[in-house]
Parts: C-alpha cells; structure tokens; sequence
C-alpha cells in the first residue's frame, strides 16, 4: 500500500528542500511528486537515466528519489557516476529480493533505501532523516531555468535580469511547470495547482496565453504547448 497524498498531514515535512524523483512508472512518479509537494519539499521530475543527468546539471538538487530499476541509472543508484559538482542524498526504491546486490553498495549517511510496495510515511521519514544529517537544504534559495528566476520568498520572477510582472496565479503556474521541466502537465493538472480545482479548458489557455506573452518578452520561448496533451516548460530542442 503506497498510502495517498492527504497521509501527509501529520508526518514529517521539508522545509523547501529540493528532491529530484526519478521513476519511469508514471503512476508512482505522480504519488511521490505530489505528496513531496503537499509536505513542504521542491520538487522536479525525472523518467530516464539520462533525464536525471540533466536535471541535475540544471539544478542543484539536495536529495535523488530513485527507482533502483531505473534504466541507465545503476551508477547513481549506488552514488556513482555523477557528472556534476556535487553529491545529492539518494533514497533507493528497491524490491525487497534486490537489497542483498544493493546494501554493501549503500554506505552510510548519504544513501537510504525503502523496500516496495513503499509507505508513504516511511518515503518522508527516510527523507527527513537524510536531508537532517546533512545540514538543511542546500544554500540556493531560488528556482532557476535558464535565465528565468523565481524567489519564493519574496513571490516574484525574472527573466534575463528583467521582473516579470505576474499576477498570483501566473506565479503558481509558472512556478508549478518550472519544477516540472521537460515534463508536459495536463490541463485539468494545471487547474488543479492553481486554482485548487478543476476549471474549464478556456480559463487555462487564457492564464497560459497572459504568462507566455509576459514570459516571451524578455527571451527565447520557453513555454510549449503539446496538442492534445498540455504544456511544458523548458528548451525546445527543435529551436521552435
């Protein structure tokens, strides 16, 4: 039983941290994201070995959730291989058959693993426990993608040196895509985000169209829409 997004209510909570959850099973990369969020912690998404590679380039992440399975990722799995200058935390999701090849490679400190099926409250209690050992979330205290910067403390963003004049929910959306990066969001998930329920499809595509006029201004085009499916925030590979 992986438990649901509302047991975290009363167990252990972040205090902005930065995860990175890297799973390539949908369902389970949702759970994870959303509780982490709904518990206090910033969180980014990652489906692929190479994905995690970039995310952590692009950010700089105090702790890894990571399926132990996870194509092309054994070497971070087991703290090694990192091509960035830093070392996140790692919690390893690992069938209980798997942890005899696993725990001579886990050290200490650093490295923690849960068995499946996982507990929610067992995820933010490891969490907690490792992010406490190492001294609270890392120094940088804004979000960052490119050029684009969000200070949560102060609510307000930039892009290229410049402010972005941002209405409450243009920061949430904006906000929401930029730790989601390179992953497409849904509507009715978006409408959920920011306005804690399900809106009609004009609604979204009107705050979409104000950020991304706001957005676009100061720089190259961040903001895609994938037809049929939603949008996402990040580079376009294609130069588009």
């Amino acid at each position: 039983m992986h438990g649901t997004p509302s047991d975290t209510r009363s167990l252990a909570r972040g205090a902005g941290q930065r995860v990175l959850v890297a799973a390539d099973d949908p369902e389970t990369s949702e759970l994870l994201a959303t509780t982490l969020e709904l518990a206090g912690y910033r969180v980014g998404t990652a489906g692929a070995g190479a994905e995690v590679v970039v995310r952590l380039a692009e950010h700089r992440f105090d702790l890894v959730v990571v399926d132990a399975e996870l194509p092309g990722l054994h070497g971070l799995a087991r703290g090694r291989g990192l091509a960035v200058p830093y070392r996140p935390a790692v919690l390893l999701l690992a069938a209980h058959d798997a942890l005899a090849g696993l725990l001579p490679e886990l050290g200490s400190g650093e490295r923690d693993y849960v068995t499946r099926p996982f507990r929610i409250a067992e995820v933010l209690a490891r969490i907690h426990v490792l992010l406490r050992d190492r001294g609270g979330p890392a120094r940088e205290s804004a979000l960052r993608y490119a050029d684009l910067l969000l200070d949560d403390a102060a609510c307000q963003a930039g892009r290229a040196g410049r402010p972005l004049d941002l209405t409450p929910a243009e920061y949430r959306l904006l906000r929401h895509l930029l730790v989601h990066a390179h992953k497409v969001l849904s509507k009715e998930q978006i409408s959920r985000h920011v306005w804690g329920e399900h809106r009609g499809d004009n609604a979204i595509e009107q705050l979409v169209s104000r950020l991304r006029r706001k957005l676009h201004q100061e720089g190259p085009a961040l903001l895609h829409t994938r037809r049929g499916f939603g949008y996402w925030l990040g580079r376009d590979p294609g130069g588009a």
